[in-house]
């Protein structure tokens, strides 16, 4: 674990360079000891693959005073399994029209492309880019695609998409250069719940296709009429 100054009011904690599930297990049981321990100066935790960013205020505390503090509550960051959570996803159509793209791009048919993507369980690793925004890792590197040239200027909220060789979902209407090859009816983000996001880290993810039918009954229910 290495610690070094981000600025006058963060320190970045690092664990390597690798990204891998026992490295983000660290970053985030380190995340919650901070948390838990209830420090007075701190602002924020940022976790992200392979660091942990500790935001203070430092009209209450130095960096050496913060460098201790997290050394002393490393001992007792304990990991956590997270929970399983299914993401119902309507591949292709309006609702995925970079679909037909990733399965030439691969070499693949469009049916193929389904089965790869939504055979793994993936891990969140962390959240960011947009409330909710989970970072996905697990994706089978045969159905791998660069990013649009030109991002679209809007992105319907639950849209699936690949980048390179990850593979996320739009928890907001946003723009977005990811390659579309579905959508969710779930809601990942609704400031009115707490917490309001669907995913935290560590979760671990499993797409279970469905078909229009059912994507349009599931959305009324998740979202209303409109």
């Amino acid at each position: 674990m290495k610690v070094k100054p981000l600025g006058d009011s963060a320190l970045l904690i690092s664990f390597g360079e690798v990204i891998n599930e026992g490295i983000n297990d660290r970053v985030h049981a380190l995340a919650r000891a901070i948390e838990k321990a209830g420090f007075e100066w701190l602002v924020e935790v940022v976790p992200a693959y392979s660091s942990l960013a500790v935001i203070y205020d430092p009209t209450l505390i130095d960096f050496e005073g913060v460098k201790r503090a997290v050394e002393g509550v490393e001992a007792s960051a304990e990991s956590f399994e997270g929970e399983l959570v299914e993401i119902p996803v309507v591949y292709g159509g309006e609702y995925g029209p970079d679909l037909e793209f990733v399965a030439k791009h691969s070499g693949l048919s469009v049916d193929d492309v389904i089965e790869i993507h939504s055979k793994p369980v993936y891990r969140v690793y962390f959240l960011g880019f947009l409330p909710g925004f989970a970072y996905l890792g697990g994706m089978d590197e045969r159905i791998a695609v660069p990013r649009l040239e030109k991002p679209r200027l809007r992105v319907p909220a639950g849209s699936v998409g690949i980048a390179g060789k990850q593979t996320g979902i739009y928890p907001l209407e946003s723009p977005g250069g990811w390659r579309l090859i579905g959508r969710t009816p779930l809601r990942l983000f609704n400031p009115e719940k707490e917490p309001p996001t669907l995913f935290k880290p560590g979760d671990r993810v499993k797409f279970v296709p469905i078909d229009e039918g059912e994507f349009l009954r599931l959305y009324r229910e998740e979202w209303g009429d409109d």
